[in-house]
């Protein structure tokens, strides 16, 4: 059995550690309050983007445009969305996981482009070539950031050093609920995202001017949005990941404090009987 002294220290550590990941607690729920309601105000946008270009494509029927079509040459990209910290559960080792497990993405036909610290060392650890590093960019996101980074990716797409551009980021769904998904941005696939079906042709697209000057300014601004909408997503769920790996933390620093007690508590009796044993052996022995 532990000493009186070493339970007390580890009681006192234990006490310590509680204190920090109750505190940490509390603050990712007040950030979880903030980027929610980003998140949810930027979702609607977000998702009529996608299908707004998926109704225009669907019914624009065969058109040869340079972003529209997979490259013959060049790399895979992928954006990987996690954060610059840690202690948040499995948030961040579940993107590195996605894409390393994505039969498409090989590190040898792969270039990343992380938003993260914590996603660019682990995709890099796995032998992928980071392209690009935009990790500061988590920390606040902007809609100009996601301007810069698809501004970059387009011209990598149309100078055929790239031959499509994946999206890896966590889902928010709920407080507790947050799902890794991946999204191919371009070549533009009807119907890919989240599963949904191509949606059904009713009349031809006519454009005006041409479809290549509109779809040229069409392109990067639904690039911009879904990335903007993927970077507010995934604050929302690293807060909401945070919160619920600092709870689980402090109810089990709380339950090992318990357990701490009770080990004290006996040792402590069982000191007190040892001394009341041995004054009494005296004292029969001096009689």
């Amino acid at each position: 059995m532990a000493s009186m002294r070493d339970i007390k220290r580890r009681r006192a550590s234990i006490q310590s550690t509680g204190q920090i990941t109750k505190a940490m607690k509390l603050v990712s729920t007040v950030k979880l309050q903030k980027s929610r309601q980003k998140a949810e105000n930027s979702k609607p946008y977000f998702d009529m983007m996608y299908d707004t270009i998926a109704s225009m494509l669907q019914k624009s029927g065969t058109i040869d445009h340079k972003y529209l079509r997979a490259g013959a040459t060049g790399k895979k990209a992928v954006i990987a969305i996690t954060s610059n910290r840690g202690l948040a559960g499995g948030y961040n080792n579940n993107i590195v996981k996605l894409i390393a497990g994505d039969p498409r993405l090989k590190p040898e036909e792969t270039v990343v482009y992380a938003i993260g610290r914590k996603g660019r060392d682990g995709l890099a650890k796995k032998g992928y070539e980071i392209k690009g590093d935009y990790s500061e960019v988590i920390n606040e996101p902007l809609y100009q950031d996601a301007s810069d980074l698809t501004k970059v990716l387009l011209d990598g797409f149309g100078r055929g050093e790239i031959s499509e551009i994946c999206l890896a980021y966590t889902s928010f769904k709920n407080t507790v609920v947050h799902i890794p998904r991946m999204l191919t941005l371009l070549p533009f696939t009807v119907g890919e995202k989240d599963g949904d079906e191509a949606p059904k042709a009713e009349a031809l697209m006519n454009y005006e001017p041409e479809e290549e000057t509109v779809l040229d300014q069409i392109i990067p601004k639904y690039m911009s949005s879904l990335i903007f909408g993927a970077l507010q997503e995934a604050v929302a769920s690293e807060n909401g990941a945070r919160m619920a790996a600092m709870d689980s933390a402090t109810n089990n620093a709380d339950e090992m404090l318990a357990k701490l007690e009770l080990q004290y508590n006996r040792a402590r009796q069982g000191s007190i009987t040892q001394e009341l044993t041995e004054i009494i052996a005296g004292a029969n022995a001096i009689e």
